[in-house]
């Protein structure tokens, strides 16, 4: 198949950038071509850094203007070169893409939720790529009325996020915040009213959250400063023609706002906090223009949330002595005092209590227990506690909870590698469980099939990092299988296995499937978080490594039959892992990848940057930034081989600025000694992830999966 060269494509390519036939030929083993065009070059325009008497000269640090028009024309390049290059995996790409679109029932409908008077429910269509909302008053069997439909609302745009809908208490009006940039910031507001049908004319712009007050007319919402940290909380009238109150501003740059309500209605709940100090404000919902109250002054490295109950309070404490967290039991008056609390769950270093949920005569407790999740319900009068635990050897489970504060049922969810997400209800008083729903995958899915696993594989330091694993079964483990291995490793987020049925398009071709669940998430409780953050971050790495060392010493695959994959954080993790072992791996899908840590760090004012300074150090402090720069990907990036590479971006990313893949690729092509493909795709029209239609994003899955096999040499079939 002939490829034509993107500077015959782009009428202003050739004047801009270098877009001439390679006189190297790679073969592409699958589509047999004899070569491919030069990639777009972006020009060297260098600028000096010099912190800690150390020099920087970054050549490309003039792609971070999104408002200049040669960056956009530099990425809209690169964009048509990726797509030259992958013309000849079209076809298969779109095969993909219906393959798992067909893994979808495009008909379908979430379990209904009970909420003051009224059945709430999400449904889809076929055809159609958002959810539409509806309701039904008093019974399954009344007529259906929509709320709110997110496909009229993304009519006629490239992007759409819906990121929250509330009801007013009398469940006449609804508030939702949504966008049309695909940022996972930067909302609107907007008031529904179902009586009518029409929105009020009450619109706020630039919000990261909101509740709704008791009193059907109030709502609290927060406000992001330049750098999108959620720093103000405003309290609105519905109607008034007033300003909207300033309740709070945060002022410390480390902290962020968060506001919701307590299920008992009792109190508005304002949570400040920094990866590792906390503090919380109640607001009685009875005194909607009374004054927060401070719970628990804050204090250095001691966090705590609280749960709201008619006769106490529940605290939830962690500080360096209690990583994983204990609850107390507090009285709702004279709380303060010390010699009132009452330890009702000690602190266990072997399991860490991940998250809470009070009920009238229970309380919800979700611990992670060497690595898996359980949730335990103790009964509040008499302590007794019962267990919901899983019988497989990896899987993810969630509490759902219900929002009845005197429910005596909860809802949570299960799943795992080769079992889609079911939906359960558990009863409190009896233990009973009632499955609810599992979600169907069209054309039959047989998880029999299918042989899961969780593997350890030994870090430097000797420490045991699990994996959690999925193939066919009856695989022969021969070194010859592909392998796509993901991860993360940041933030304490855990990287628990939960069914994904774009995967199996892999699966089904042989493929071994693997999460690496490394330090820096929180898989095996809050120490497993600390040892992979700050000066111990460089063990994210080695772990990572040492997991693929263990799949191709135990014969899952060779290094020439190895994909990675990583996101956000995650495409540091595969940045950093490239640098220090690329003869490991064939090929890298390295998405939003956080790879620029210095020059980001250094910036004050792009979003999460102060903030993290508890998560990566504080590089104007000289100990940290010699430490990041030992495994910055933009900065130690060098004269050696790298594997096959495909980085992307978003052009509205409000997390990962689209100029660090930009960059990263840039740089990589000045330095890289192979001849392996390197490319770079941005969503011109999206954020952080990506395409946000349920069916837009399979079209960048399956091109990624044609990327991996494709490099690999897997036939494309």
């Amino acid at each position: 198949m002939k490829l034509f060269y993107v500077a015959l494509s782009l009428s202003w390519g050739a004047a801009v950038f270098s877009c001439t036939s390679s006189s190297t030929k790679e073969l592409n083993p699958v589509a047999n071509q004899d070569a491919y065009p030069k990639p777009p070059i972006a020009p060297k325009k260098p600028q000096t850094f010099t912190e800690h008497g150390y020099e920087r000269v970054d050549d490309f640090f003039w792609l971070k203007d999104k408002k200049n028009p040669e960056v956009i024309q530099y990425l809209k390049a690169e964009n048509a070169y990726a797509d030259t290059v992958m013309a000849p995996t079209k076809p298969f790409q779109e095969k993909l893409y219906k393959e798992m679109r067909s893994r979808i029932k495009e008909d379908d409908q979430s379990v209904p939720v009970f909420i003051n008077g009224c059945y709430y429910y999400s449904r889809t269509e076929t055809g159609k790529q958002y959810a539409i909302n509806c309701r039904k008053k008093g019974s399954l069997s009344a007529p259906e009325e929509v709320t709110l439909d997110g496909n009229e609302l993304a009519e006629g745009h490239e992007a759409f996020i819906l990121a929250g809908i509330q009801m007013s208490e009398d469940q006449n009006l609804l508030a939702f915040q949504s966008n049309t940039t695909g940022s996972y910031a930067e909302f609107t507001l907007k008031i529904k009213d179902l009586r009518t049908g029409q929105i009020l004319p009450d619109e706020i712009d630039d919000i990261s959250g909101f509740v709704w007050g008791t009193d059907n007319k109030t709502i609290y919402y927060l406000r992001y400063d330049e750098a999108l940290r959620p720093y103000r909380l405003y309290r609105h009238t519905l109607g008034s023609k007033t300003k909207d109150v300033l309740l709070y501003e945060e002022k410390d740059a480390l902290f962020t706002l968060g506001v919701g309500r307590s299920k008992s209605k009792e109190f508005i709940i304002l949570s400040s906090g920094s990866y590792t100090t906390s503090e919380v404000q109640l607001l009685p919902t009875s005194q909607p223009e009374g004054k927060f109250e401070v719970f628990l002054p804050r204090q250095k490295d001691v966090m705590y949330g609280v749960d709201v109950h008619p006769q106490h309070f529940y605290l939830t404490y962690k500080d360096k002595q209690n990583l994983n967290q204990k609850i107390y039991e507090l009285p709702r008056k004279d709380y303060t005092d010390r010699k009132n609390w009452k330890e009702i769950v000690p602190h266990d270093p072997k399991v860490k209590i991940e998250d809470t949920d009070v009920y009238e005569n229970y309380l919800v407790i979700e611990v992670r227990n060497e690595g898996l999740l359980e949730m335990r319900i103790r009964e509040l009068t008499t302590g007794t506690t019962k267990s919901i635990q899983f019988p497989e050897p990896v899987y993810s489970a969630f509490s759902m909870g219900l929002p009845d504060f005197k429910s005596t049922k909860i809802r949570y969810g299960y799943t795992s590698l080769n079992r889609p997400m079911s939906t359960f209800e558990y009863d409190m008083t009896t233990g009973a469980t009632t499955k609810l729903k599992q979600k169907e995958v069209p054309g039959g899915f047989d998880a029999e099939a299918y042989e899961v696993k969780r593997l350890w594989a030994t870090a430097p330091d000797g420490v045991k990092v699990p994996m959690a694993v999925v193939h066919k079964k009856g695989l022969e483990l021969d070194g010859k299988n592909p392998v796509l291995m993901t991860g993360y490793g940041s933030y304490g987020y855990s990287s628990d296995a939960y069914f994904d049925s774009d995967v199996f398009s892999l699966v089904d071709r042989g493929f071994v499937y693997a999460i690496a669940q490394i330090r820096g998430g929180s898989d095996l409780g809050e120490q497993w978080y600390e040892d992979g953050k700050l000066q111990k971050k460089m063990n994210s790495f080695t772990d990572f490594i040492a997991c693929a060392e263990y799949l191709i010493r135990e014969k899952y695959t060779a290094s020439d039959r190895f994909a990675i994959q990583g996101g956000s954080a995650g495409g540091l993790l595969m940045g950093a892992v490239v640098n220090l072992r690329p003869e490991l791996f064939r090929v890298v899908i390295a998405e939003v990848p956080f790879v620029d840590v210095i020059n980001t760090m250094l910036d004050t004012s792009l979003p999460l940057t102060t903030q993290e300074y508890e998560q990566w150090g504080n590089p104007t402090v000289k100990a940290d930034y010699d430490y990041i720069r030992q495994y910055s990907p933009y900065d130690n990036l060098k004269a050696q081989a790298y594997p096959n590479i495909l980085a992307t971006g978003g052009l509205n990313d409000s997390q990962v600025g689209f100029h660090e893949p930009a960059k990263w690729v840039a740089k990589l092509r000045t330095l890289k000694t192979d001849q392996n493909l390197t490319l770079l795709k941005i969503n011109m029209g999206s954020g952080h992830g990506g395409a946000t239609g349920r069916f837009d994003y399979l079209k960048e899955v399956a091109f990624q999966y044609a990327f991996i096999l494709d490099r690999i040499g897997w036939p494309l079939q």
